[in-house]
């Protein structure tokens, strides 16, 4: 997917959760006023029977929970790209507040980095990413926003495995022991149930503290983002993980050496040092232990 890239962001000025200005001692302490507004984007590469009723369901239920958003298309350069930019184009003209982004081979390829580019395309302070093959159900996106428009998290998950959550289709055991596996090998350093999750929600000032940290190695940007920003408080919302309504999976055995590539560059950005050292103590007590066998053997 391209070489390794580095992302600068800049923080809104209106963005977070705050008390208002020159508010009363009784009122600076109360809850802050929820957000009403979000962006989502959605990272496409060949994904053109599923962006309209994506659209139209995702503002369906956006009206229905009384929010306002727009809708940021990120399409890397595919046989469908030139279908993909007709239908948003009609769905423009049928008054959804939606807007495509094609982007070239020049410009840079894959997932991480579409979905960056869209975080910076977006006008609202509020941004939540999705996949477009209907696998993640819009209806879930206010619920999957709710802590971070309330100001209860910093960043939100839609997790499989909460209560409440979970696969609405057959998963082969050995796709759940892999996906077991690797939320296990995450948890030291991002403290959610699915951290591999390409659904979540954060704002714009919270990705800031990423400012030249940010890689788009693999797929997984929503762990990046968790790890790097040091997001704080972290909230899981229960989804249910749907079967892909139409096109293909760009899941590869590419992608799972990479993952594992980004679980390493991320512990070490989590402990530095103390992992180093940590490593070393661990080397030197099974050399004693194996020593101790030995002599014990002999």
């Amino acid at each position: 997917f391209g070489s390794r890239k580095r992302f600068k962001w800049e923080a809104m000025a209106d963005g977070g959760v705050r008390s208002r200005a020159g508010a009363d001692k009784s009122t600076a302490t109360s809850s802050p006023k929820p957000l009403k507004e979000l962006s989502v984007i959605v990272p496409t590469y060949n994904e053109t029977e599923n962006i309209r009723p994506l659209c139209e369901r995702l503002f369906k239920a956006l009206k229905a929970a009384g929010l306002e958003g727009d809708l940021i298309v990120v399409d890397d350069e595919s046989e469908g790209t030139a279908e993909t930019a007709k239908i948003v184009k009609e769905l423009i003209g049928e008054g959804f507040p939606v807007q495509i982004h094609c982007r070239k081979r020049s410009e840079g390829r894959g997932l991480s980095s579409a979905v960056l580019l869209g975080f910076g395309l977006a006008a609202r302070s509020v941004i939540l990413c999705m996949d477009a093959d209907l696998q993640h159900e819009p209806e879930s996106v206010p619920g999957v926003a709710r802590p971070v428009l309330e100001g209860s998290a910093e960043f939100s998950v839609g997790s499989r495995n909460v209560d409440g959550g979970g696969v609405g289709f057959e998963w082969s055991p050995l796709r759940r022991l892999t996906s077991l596996g690797a939320t296990m090998l995450a948890w030291p350093v991002a403290r959610s149930t699915d951290p591999m999750s390409g659904f979540f929600c954060t704002r714009k000032e919270v990705l800031s503290r990423g400012d030249g940290k940010l890689n788009t190695i693999g797929f997984k940007i929503g762990l990046e983002i968790m790890v790097r920003c040091r997001c704080y408080p972290v909230q899981d919302v229960a989804i249910t993980f749907q079967d892909r309504a139409a096109g293909e999976s760009k899941l590869s055995a590419k992608q799972y050496k990479l993952y594992v590539e980004q679980l390493i560059s991320l512990y070490w950005d989590r402990y530095g040092i103390s992992l180093l050292v940590f490593l070393l103590l661990l080397v030197v007590f099974v050399m004693f232990v194996l020593a101790r066998l030995t002599r014990a053997i002999l």
